[in-house]
């Protein structure tokens, strides 16, 4: 059970939706989270996700961060926005796991819905069409840490969860 004193790290927290996560926790006092910088943690290095985890021991992970940008970074960087997701969200997620944190938070994208998603979107319809081509490789990404939640969720009882906000603007949306 997460509560005020629990260790909760936040991945992501200069970002939009990491921000206001970070926000929010403090605004509730909660009085031991972890939020290290870029400078102190690169996520796509597994060794040293691994070892911070295992150093800070969270009870909680909040997966915000994330390689984002706009329709043209999508379309002219494919390669960096598939790979470099796809090594945040797995080095984070696994080593969660391998360090033994059984609550996390995995934040996606509602582009990982079929381009022609009817509204209100379902979660029934991930993966029921085509996605929309110029963000295909950042929806794959996060279509995979999904799965890879649910995986995780069915073979070893853990207790990570999806969410998919969409339509956020707000202090530091870039």
């Amino acid at each position: 059970m997460i509560n005020k004193n629990s260790k909760i790290f936040v991945a992501g927290h200069n970002g939009m939706i990491g921000s206001a996560i970070l926000r929010k926790l403090k605004e509730l006092k909660y009085k031991r989270i972890f939020f290290p910088s870029r400078a102190q943690l690169n996520l796509i290095d597994q060794n040293k996700v691994f070892k911070y985890l295992n150093k800070i021991k969270p009870d909680a992970v909040i997966l915000a961060a994330a390689k984002v940008g706009g329709i043209k970074a999508n379309n002219e960087k494919k390669a960096e926005f598939i790979f470099e997701n796809l090594s945040i969200q797995n080095n984070v997620i696994d080593s969660s796991f391998r360090n033994g944190v059984k609550n996390l938070i995995f934040l996606g994208s509602s582009c990982v819905y079929p381009k022609n998603s009817k509204i209100p979107i379902k979660e029934g319809y991930l993966l029921s069409n085509f996605l929309e081509k110029t963000n295909e490789p950042y929806a794959i990404a996060k279509i995979a840490g999904i799965k890879l939640c649910e995986s995780y969720n069915f073979q070893y009882n853990t207790n990570y969860k999806c969410l998919m906000p969409c339509n956020t603007y707000g202090p530091n949306d870039n």
